[in-house]
């Protein structure tokens, strides 16, 4: 179901450029919300930077840059809640076949921010471990070495979890799982008989995380589909589908997922 979004209505958008009254509602929210359950680990699908950027009348690169600033001040409102991880879809194995111009400008972006990233005081002072998830192997060269030096240079912290899903897909993920079993049949290692969902749980890109399964999945833009996204691990996650393009994501809009969340009764099938 698609979430009711002020951006999706003219007059309620325009209600909210009142300074007074999105202080009033942004007291109101966080009042509904701070002593609540909050999920433990988000899925973000970070989507619509290339539309953002058509209706701004700018080049797609663009609307990819200042999504990616975006993603600076989602860490801090995650931290405020407690939202010990997030899983970002930054890049998918499907996005290899836009151009090559645009692929490259998103590479260029993701070098600079995650460099950006690593210098941040607060990544090491909040103890943030920083993976990326997927074949990292496609990606060029400067990406792969940003990547190993964010990765290497937080390998030990464990309070917080960053999980940047680039050069991902969820059947490539189940794909790379299998494939780690099979290898280790043929190896003696297991039989076919030993096959059950831990074992595969413990194969996945997310195995590392204490709580690989996330709670909530957001994604905005308006698209209302998981699009290959954690395929497995979104079994039991609650989904919500925003309509509003990634760079004009604000806290308020964090926020009112997880009271959605928090209005949801999960019961896992039973």
């Amino acid at each position: 179901m698609l979430e009711f979004s002020y951006y999706a209505n003219k007059a309620f958008r325009k209600l909210f450029e009142n300074k007074l009254t999105y202080g009033i509602y942004e007291r109101v929210l966080w009042r509904q919300i701070k002593d609540g359950p909050k999920p433990e680990h988000v899925g973000i699908i970070l989507d619509g930077n290339r539309r953002w950027a058509s209706e701004h009348g700018l080049p797609a690169w663009m609307g990819h840059e200042v999504g990616a600033d975006k993603v600076e001040d989602l860490l801090d409102w995650c931290w405020k809640l407690g939202i010990k991880a997030i899983t970002i879809y930054v890049f998918s194995t499907e996005n290899f076949t836009r151009s090559k111009m645009e692929i490259d400008e998103i590479m260029r972006v993701a070098v600079l921010k995650l460099r950006k990233i690593l210098d941040d005081g607060r990544i090491h002072k909040n103890r943030v471990h920083i993976k990326a998830i997927g074949r990292i192997d496609l990606l060029p060269e400067p990406v792969k070495d940003v990547i190993q030096q964010a990765e290497e240079t937080t390998k030990s912290y464990d309070q917080f979890y960053l999980n940047i899903a680039i050069a991902y897909g969820g059947r490539a993920e189940l794909v790379d799982a299998m494939r780690k079993i099979a290898k280790e049949i043929r190896d003696g290692v297991m039989v076919p008989e030993q096959i059950d969902e831990e074992v595969i749980e413990k194969r996945l890109y997310t195995a590392y995380l204490p709580k690989s399964d996330p709670d909530l999945i957001v994604r905005t833009s308006g698209e209302e589909r998981l699009s290959n996204f954690l395929l497995w691990q979104s079994a039991y996650s609650e989904l919500l589908f925003l309509d509003v393009f990634w760079p004009d994501f604000r806290h308020i809009d964090l926020w009112r997922a997880v009271r959605t969340y928090q209005r949801r009764r999960r019961r896992f099938g039973r």
